[in-house]
């Protein structure tokens, strides 16, 4: 049985979306994050990531003065070489998200 596809998921059900490789959900997550600059997708994702703690001392708050888009994405394929490791099901998880709500 196939999900209806949500209203933002450019008419993907959840069952599509979770067809795709990893690195095809991230990659149109990103694009989508990027293109509605939402920084706090961005922060979400690095907040998942093993080595968060590292990004910890980036301030999050939108006011601030902390990595544009591209560095955040810069800063994530630094952290995790592409690799996805113990993290693979939660980052999915956030991409089909991202991507059947926006």
């Amino acid at each position: 049985m196939t999900e209806t596809p949500a209203p933002g998921s450019g008419g993907r059900s959840f069952d599509e979306l979770d067809a795709l490789s990893t690195e095809e959900l991230r990659e149109q997550a990103f694009a989508l994050a990027r293109e509605r600059r939402d920084v706090r997708f961005f922060w979400s994702v690095l907040r998942r990531l093993p080595n968060a703690d590292e990004a910890a001392a980036l301030d999050g708050a939108p006011n601030s003065v902390g990595p544009t888009i591209d560095e955040a994405v810069a800063l994530w394929r630094e952290m995790t070489g592409h690799g996805y490791d113990e993290t693979a099901p939660l980052l999915r998880a956030a991409f089909i998200d991202y991507l059947l709500e926006h």
